[in-house]
């Protein structure tokens, strides 16, 4: 004797689930007490109260799944419409003119309703299948790019370092004191460069998670650009920034050590790339919901190849374009984009007649999904 037990797995559209099953009965029960508020006020009008019932059967199609619960709900609302609202009252009568029609019309509003609504939940599902791909496909894109641009920076000073202590050790008795001293100093200014590299991977670390969360806290904006100022003044006490912030109190939505760290980085690619003594200039403006972050310099301006791919770590392959030798700007240019970002704010940069732009911008109020 055959005892093995076959399983029988339904169609999704017939299966049957709590949730469902609970919505459906809720909406009958609610159309249910709805028609008899009806029925009290106008008695007799059976077919408005069969509207009230279709109108559950589309709101059990849409939040539902499959086509049981529909059809259920349908012979359901047909039965209590002839044994609640149809003389006589509380008596079951298939004999009525036009009941098999009003049964065979819910059941069709029903199925044509669930089917629509099944495309749509399914057509939804794709599209956020699809976003989900792309905005993966985002990520995946900036992590290359900052291992390439990480890569780069990394190679060029320690090249610099290790060529230059190579140089001190094999040739030190040779050397006067004003080469040994420049380069100690090149080896010095390697090192700083190194370190705030890793500053700058460390501040990634403080946003975390794959939709870039981060905590955030109402900061006024006229501390936090003070604050970077001083960082970099400690670091360049030779370089000058003119700044200026609106008199009145702006108060936004951000983690404050991060957009410190974007305003440093943007400055300190000014003093080292700009290729000019000039001061570079801070500004700090409000516009409409957003509260705008400018900083200039008045120098050679960023070559034209490099300004879509600035913000991405990326390289530039275009062999007319000189290359940095000393420092590349890949690593803290893109970590200012990833912290824009994730402050649901946007970069960008452009050349001025003279010199070049490096502008962000961040909201003045959370959005809905920011946590």
């Amino acid at each position: 004797m055959d005892n093995t037990i076959h399983k029988v797995n339904l169609h999704p559209y017939f299966r049957v689930g709590l949730r469902d099953s609970l919505i459906t009965f809720l909406l009958l029960v609610l159309a249910t007490g709805c028609a008899f508020v009806f029925f009290e006020i106008l008695p007799g009008h059976s077919a408005n109260i069969a509207m009230i019932y279709i109108l559950s059967l589309v709101l059990i199609s849409r939040y539902t799944e499959g086509y049981f619960y529909c059809i259920i709900a349908s012979l359901v609302a047909v039965v209590c419409i002839n044994f609640l609202f149809t003389y006589p009252y509380f008596q079951i009568n298939f004999t009525l003119a036009g009941y098999p029609v009003a049964f065979l019309c819910m059941l069709a509003i029903s199925l044509i309703t669930s089917t629509m609504t099944s495309h749509l939940i399914r057509q939804a599902a794709i599209i956020s299948e699809r976003e989900k791909m792309l905005a993966e496909a985002e990520k995946e894109k900036m992590r290359a790019n900052l291992l390439r641009a990480v890569s780069h920076d990394l190679r060029t000073p320690l090249t610099g370092i290790i060529g230059n202590s190579s140089s001190y050790l094999e040739n030190r008795e040779t050397l006067s004191d004003s080469a040994k001293e420049e380069i100690v100093q090149s080896i010095y200014n390697d090192s700083n460069w190194l370190l705030n590299m890793v500053e700058n991977l460390l501040t990634v670390t403080r946003i975390h998670g794959d939709n870039l969360k981060i905590n955030t806290s109402y900061e006024p904006v006229e501390e936090v650009v003070s604050e970077a100022l001083m960082r970099i003044h400690k670091r360049f006490p030779d370089s000058k920034v003119l700044a200026s912030v609106p008199d009145e109190m702006l108060l936004l939505p951000m983690d404050a050590i991060l957009i410190e760290q974007v305003i440093i980085n943007l400055i300190e690619n000014a003093f080292v790339h700009s290729g000019n003594t000039e001061p570079v200039e801070l500004r700090v403006e409000k516009q409409d919901a957003m509260v705008g972050f400018y900083i200039t310099d008045h120098g050679r301006g960023i070559p034209s190849a490099k300004l879509d791919t600035l913000f991405d770590g990326t390289l530039t392959t275009n062999p007319d374009v000189a290359a940095d030798t000393h420092k590349g700007m890949g690593i803290g240019l893109s970590i200012c984009k990833t912290i824009i970002i994730a402050h649901h704010g946007n970069i960008t940069a452009k050349n001025l007649k003279t010199g070049a732009e490096l502008s962000f911008f961040l909201p003045m109020e959370v959005t809905a999904n920011e946590s």
